[in-house]
């Protein structure tokens, strides 16, 4: 049950967590383009579509961590450092994404296609708090793989 567990928690992160990091990381320069045309509805279609991406795969990403939880216990991890720490910065990187990326892009959006330049939204202070939300996910994943402390192998 859990090789199945493990399997299933690896393709939900691969299938969930992979398209929202690459989505929000191409949003920032699709809406400075979209600012920057406002007569080329391409780039404001795509940077809606990236941001229902983001949306989508999010809500689809909240199996990672509950097949992830099922797979600890399932090994009896849950204790172990590098889980806690990746658990931890899980939770960072879903706060994130949550409460800054997907809110950011809303009011992003919501200011296209003729923004007043005294509102323009920071697509620049988006993008670092998206380069952020990747980075934890990289570290998240070297500790899945590292585990660096676990007794039960690499």
């Amino acid at each position: 049950m859990t090789k199945l567990l493990l399997s299933l928690h690896v393709l939900a992160a691969i299938i969930a967590i992979g398209p929202v990091t690459v989505a929000a990381s191409m949003f920032p320069a699709t809406a400075r383009r979209a600012f920057a045309t406002p007569t080329d509805t391409h780039h404001l279609a795509t940077a809606r579509t990236l941001h229902r991406i983001c949306r989508v795969y999010a809500m689809i990403g909240l199996a990672v961590p509950v097949f992830g939880l099922a797979t600890a216990a399932g090994l009896g991890v849950l204790t172990d450092m590098w889980l806690t720490i990746s658990i931890a910065l899980t939770g960072v990187a879903a706060g994130i994404l949550a409460l800054v990326i997907l809110p950011g892009q809303s009011r992003i959006l919501a200011a296209m296609p003729r923004p007043a330049a005294q509102s323009l939204p920071s697509t620049a202070q988006l993008a670092m708090f998206t380069g952020t939300f990747n980075l934890l996910w990289a570290v998240v994943t070297v500790l899945m793989i590292v585990r660096p402390g676990s007794t039960t192998g690499a």
